[in-house]
């Protein structure tokens, strides 16, 4: 799916999601990919973050899960996102 947004690589390593995104996890101190993937399930939450934010958001933790680990895409979350 080709990206609408300029992204960049912000503190969690190896994620690529818009400015945006990694405004809101500062606010929200969210610092680690674990935390991040112990929120995913509640992004439409926070104030900030739109619903192609969001998607985005659950695109690049798709990207990056272990093999094996069910992703977003499925419409099931894996033990991380739950």
């Amino acid at each position: 799916m080709p990206r609408h947004f300029p992204t960049c690589e912000g503190p969690i390593e190896g994620l690529y999601l818009p400015q945006l995104a990694w405004d809101v996890f500062q606010r929200e101190n969210i610092q680690t990919i674990d935390e991040l993937r112990a929120v995913a399930d509640q992004l439409e939450r926070f104030e900030g973050l739109g619903p192609i934010t969001v998607r985005a958001i659950r695109q690049e933790l798709d990207r990056v899960a272990a093999p094996g680990e069910q992703k977003f895409g499925d419409r099931e979350l894996s033990g991380w996102g739950a």
